[in-house]
């Protein structure tokens, strides 16, 4: 294409250059037709190895380069393209996992939530049946010294008794004869304290 193009601008130049004939006598020397032949032969030859070092040297060069960079942007694209679907798959595995822990530790606070109040009701339970029983054995204790409080009573009141009457009258008395009259005594206001 460019030898083509480059004859066919010789072929023009000489038609269009029939008025240079008429100024070689003016002194350019490049416009005189004796030098012509060698002009043209000097054009040619560096025109020609110019087109040879641009064609088998520079260019090739240029184009290897040019493709190195292409396949070079390529292999990036492709790179950059496989990191961000790692790093959406990476995003979505985290995101999951996230979402799964978040649904783990409500379900561990809800479990340990319903342990806790299961213990706190079964210790509560316990409690109530530990208290109950006290409350049961304090009555019954209360029963048994209800019962027993008049004899012991009655017992007290004879001891006291006798010892007041020895102080009195200086004399020791029976205690059976004491003991009868708390009996009688105790008979009549019995149920006035003790509830029988």
């Amino acid at each position: 294409m460019i030898k083509k193009i480059f004859f066919q601008f010789i072929f023009f130049n000489f038609f269009f250059l029939k008025e240079v004939f008429a100024a070689e006598s003016g002194g350019m020397p490049q416009l005189n037709p004796e030098f012509w032949i060698s002009q043209i032969f000097w054009l040619t030859l560096t025109f020609g190895i110019l087109y040879v070092v641009l064609s088998k040297l520079i260019l090739p060069k240029i184009s290897a380069n040019l493709e190195l960079r292409k396949s070079q942007i390529q292999e990036n694209i492709e790179t950059a393209e496989k990191q961000r679907e790692i790093s959406e798959s990476k995003l979505k595995e985290y995101n999951d996992f996230v979402l799964k822990s978040k649904f783990e530790a409500k379900n561990i606070f809800k479990d340990a939530r319903k342990k806790v109040l299961k213990d706190i009701n079964s210790k509560k339970e316990n409690l109530d049946k530990q208290i109950d029983g006290e409350i049961k054995k304090a009555e019954q204790e209360i029963a048994v010294l209800k019962k027993n409080a008049p004899e012991k009573i009655n017992k007290i009141v004879i001891e006291t008794s006798s010892e007041l009457v020895k102080k009195l009258i200086g004399a020791e008395v029976n205690n059976s004869s004491i003991s009868a009259i708390v009996d009688e005594l105790s008979k009549k206001n019995g149920n006035k304290y003790y509830g029988n």
